[in-house]
């Protein structure tokens, strides 16, 4: 075990231990090299996930420095260093003399409507920038939320952060997070994405504001995680602008929250007296999976759904064919197949691959994309690649589930190493955020998808 007064790496001289953060005691050092006061991290396990899993753990959550390395914001923690130590792995981060949310309340048992709304804008303003670089915090509540000696608000410890394209940090396959603030998705067992994010830090400005979680309290987190993944939040009890700002937040559809951009959009607006903007619609449209008759290569579209989305014409259907042929193109408005008839027949033997394309989430200079990739073959493929234009104006910033390259406006993806054989009928995802720059919409492209 560590102590105090030791040197790490021949430079950080421990001074007090501060604080116990995810997988790791948090230390106030000295950098006796700079000369300045910094917080250590001494990365660990609990030992009840077993040595093996703990230690595999400890290495991954080393990734923290990369992926808050990549933030230089005025609301988020910066890491300075990582170091390798005969107790193991430290991460050396700002020092922010502060206390946590988590201790305040201890303290004040609520906080007032415009301390909360100031202190979600900051942190909102934080997440948001770490959102547009593909980083995922995963573990937003009252004890990562640190408040300033001056009023500043900072998010701290994306120690089980995922940047998307990344692994998950925790493996093993049990659940990261903190059960009275996890999303409802997440406590379900599904990854924890950008609306996570939102739904967490509505529940700890929720728990600042009503004086106890959105799903209530309870000793024990099985039950608690129960709760979280089936049932409703409780309705606060205050009423006005950020009460409804909370509610837009804590929606248990994800695609129904409001992204984290437009959420810091929102407590700026309470803060400031103004009217809350109303929501924006989510994008839903993208790229529905369309089959190939090989002989005259035919699209057809399947289905009443289909036909809706026929007539509206805001999908682009993509396919290839065994041989490697791509075929992509936009559904126009065409009439549909008079009421009763049926598509012309199409067997697995006759498909390749298919991708779809459907913008997740957006914000002001930015989307999130998803990429479904299917097998149409009868047989299993060991390989794939999607291919599309990016908009002028458009870059990719993160992309998870795969690799990629760009040349010139060419954008092509190819399988990660564990998801590139597909079964027949099988399908797998990946996933990216871009920026835009101009701050357009995002476009929705022509994709090819190809069998390596």
């Amino acid at each position: 075990m560590t102590d105090a007064g030791e040197l790490i790496a021949g430079r950080y001289r421990l001074e007090t231990r501060i604080g116990q953060g995810s997988m790791g005691v948090v230390w106030r050092a000295r950098d006796e090299r700079l000369d300045r006061v910094v917080a250590v991290k001494q990365l660990d396990y609990d030992a009840a996930i077993g040595q093996a899993a703990g230690e595999q753990a400890s290495r991954r959550a080393l990734r923290e420095a990369r992926l808050t390395a990549r933030l230089r914001h005025p609301h988020a923690i910066t890491v300075h260093d990582v170091v390798e130590a005969d107790g193991g792995p430290y991460l050396v981060m700002e020092y922010l003399p502060s206390r946590s949310l988590a201790q305040i309340l201890l303290d004040r048992e609520t906080l007032p409507a415009d301390e909360v709304a100031r202190v979600g804008t900051q942190i909102a303003s934080a997440l948001a920038a770490a959102h547009a670089e593909g980083v995922v915090h995963r573990d937003v509540t009252p004890a990562n939320v640190l408040l300033g000696e001056s009023g500043v608000a900072k998010i701290a410890d994306f120690g089980i952060s995922r940047a998307t394209g990344e692994g998950t940090v925790t493996g093993g396959g049990f659940i990261a997070g903190t059960p009275a603030y996890l999303a409802p998705e997440v406590a379900g067992g599904r990854e924890a994405g950008f609306p996570a994010d939102v739904f967490s830090l509505g529940a700890t400005l929720y728990r600042a504001l009503e004086g106890a979680p959105p799903f209530g309290h309870d000793d024990n987190a099985i039950t608690l995680l129960l709760r979280v993944a089936k049932e409703e939040v409780i309705p606060p009890r205050h009423t006005g602008p950020l009460a409804e700002v909370l509610t837009r937040m804590l929606q248990r559809d994800p695609e129904a929250r409001p992204a984290m951009a437009e959420v810091q959009e929102l407590f700026e607006a309470v803060a400031g007296g103004r009217p809350l903007p109303p929501p924006r619609p989510r994008p839903r449209a993208g790229t529905r999976l369309m089959r190939v008759r090989r002989p005259r290569r035919r699209l057809v579209l399947a289905g009443a759904a289909g036909a809706v989305l026929l007539a509206l014409g805001v999908v682009i259907g993509t396919v290839i064919v065994p041989d490697g042929t791509p075929v992509a193109a936009p559904i126009s408005s065409a009439p549909a197949a008079p009421a009763g008839s049926s598509p012309a027949p199409t067997t697995p033997a006759e498909l390749g691959c298919a991708a779809r394309y459907e913008v997740t989430n957006s914000w002001p200079g930015g989307y999130q994309v998803q990429v479904t990739v299917r097998n149409d073959r009868a047989a299993g493929l060991s390989g794939w690649s999607v291919r599309w234009q990016l908009p002028a104006g458009h870059r990719i910033s993160g992309l998870w589930n795969g690799t990629f390259t760009v040349d010139g406006s060419t954008v092509t993806v190819e399988n990660a190493a564990w998801n590139a054989k597909l079964d027949a009928a099988a399908s797998t995802t990946f996933g990216l955020i871009a920026l835009t720059g101009n701050g357009r919409d995002a476009a929705r492209p022509a994709l090819t998808c190809r069998t390596l």
